[in-house]
């Protein structure tokens, strides 16, 4: 079964808790914090292989989990951290977040992290100071990332086939490479996509053939625009028509024109035409059909004649497509001035301003803290531990957020809140 789209659930792993431990030993007096960190949460990480052509293994495992990190313990031992999952898929798997692409994977081996597990908390041994000899607190876990995925696959090939049911795509395809479509004498024999590599002199030439187009297919009549997309990426299109139609300039505007309704690009990408099953008819009646099709075609087409049956015509083809090719890959390389963009995120004064930037709303008695940076201290912090909420009240004060709370009407005994978490303005001792 082909199946090009999947939704999947992805969840990296969570950070391990850091430790509250102190020194027990004989003879030593007072021993100091030793709780160790917790270890680092597992990725979740993609990776491009040429040995998957579908989604389909994502219907039987929907749920991709990294492993969570170890917890920290005494002695500064620190916690093992996750290990990353890594997710083998098709190369030419887009990889969606509310409908955003995240990760286009094109390489065999690319590696893309599409999930990044949360940081271990800190044991009790890294607040250790001048003045705080024993700190009885240590950082929870972050988290990791966790989001509901779409998986779209668009076949990777260097020729799309395209052209009416029944024009001969599949047969063509089954000759010039080594792939097995079915092929039948009626419409809509090929059902899903099927790739194949052509010998050429001393190269190769991969082939995608796609169902047979109608008219509607760009609004997705007859599926048509769920098979567009794997035309999307190829180089150059190879469009086949059937030389027996009675109207055949007709057939070719009709492919032409579901092709610019789906894509201004891909209409645009460089055609080769081909009047398919010709072993039948005169050469006059050909050279017309053939006059027929120019008088619709871009003047940059190139048209052909070839018959799968007899192979005439199709070293000849496959020779034009393949220079086709190289010409349109070589348009789409970088050039040195240009150099090669740096896929690693920068971070930029405007980026570390907005990580520290806060807003502070009322709902109700609870005053609403929001802000990347203090969430992010928030989730690390144990409310159980009274010096773990203290040092979270210290961190809101150095970031401003204490100051505007009370011009805002907080006192000490009103409610914070900070994602899921609450806690008082002041520490509020037992009466």
């Amino acid at each position: 079964m082909f199946v090009d789209t999947a939704t999947v659930t992805i969840q990296a792993g969570k950070g391990g808790d850091g430790a509250v431990s102190f020194r027990h030993e004989i003879y030593v007096d007072k021993g100091g914090p030793d709780g160790g960190d917790g270890g680092n949460g597992g990725d979740v990480i993609f990776e491009a292989t040429e040995n998957l052509n579908t989604l389909i293994d994502f219907r039987y495992q929907p749920e991709l989990k990294a492993e969570k990190g170890g917890n920290g313990s005494k002695a500064k031992r620190h916690g093992k951290s996750g290990a990353d999952l890594i997710v083998k898929v098709p190369m030419g798997t887009l990889v969606k977040r509310d409908g955003v692409v995240i990760a286009d994977l094109t390489r065999h081996g690319q590696q893309v992290v599409v999930a990044r597990g949360g940081d271990g908390g800190f044991g009790n041994a890294h607040f250790k100071s001048s003045v705080r000899q024993t700190p009885r607190m240590a950082e929870r876990g972050e988290p990791g990332d966790a989001f509901t995925a779409e998986l779209e696959l668009k076949l990777l090939a260097d020729v799309g086939l395209v052209g009416l049911p029944n024009a001969g795509k599949s047969t063509f395809l089954s000759v010039v490479t080594n792939a097995r479509p079915e092929i039948a004498d009626y419409a809509f024999t090929t059902l899903t996509p099927n790739l194949g590599v052509a010998k050429v002199d001393d190269g190769e030439l991969l082939i995608a053939d796609i169902p047979g187009l109608i008219e509607g297919a760009a609004e997705g009549k007859g599926l048509g625009d769920q098979f567009l997309r794997h035309v999307e990426r190829t180089a150059v299109l190879l469009h086949l028509v059937d030389a027996y139609s009675n109207d055949i300039a007709a057939d070719y505007t009709t492919i032409r024109d579901e092709l610019q309704r789906y894509s201004d690009d891909l209409a645009q990408r460089p055609e080769i035409i081909a009047l398919t099953k010709t072993e039948g008819l005169d050469a006059d009646i050909v050279e017309m059909q053939a006059d027929a099709v120019r008088s619709v075609a871009p003047k940059s087409a190139q048209i052909v004649t070839i018959s799968s049956t007899t192979h005439q015509g199709l070293t000849e083809v496959l020779r034009l497509l393949r220079k086709q090719v190289e010409a349109a890959r070589k348009e789409l390389e970088p050039t040195e001035e240009e150099g090669v963009v740096d896929d690693m995120p920068v971070i930029s004064l405007g980026a570390q301003a907005k990580s520290e930037a806060w807003t502070i709303a009322k709902d109700e008695d609870v005053f609403v803290v929001r802000g990347e940076k203090i969430e992010k201290f928030a989730r690390r912090t144990n409310f159980d531990q009274y010096e773990g909420v203290n040092r979270l009240r210290d961190i809101m004060k150095k970031m401003g957020i204490a100051h505007e709370l009370a011009r805002m009407g907080a006192v000490s005994d009103s409610v914070i809140r900070i994602g899921i978490d609450e806690f008082t303005l002041v520490e509020q001792l037992d009466k």
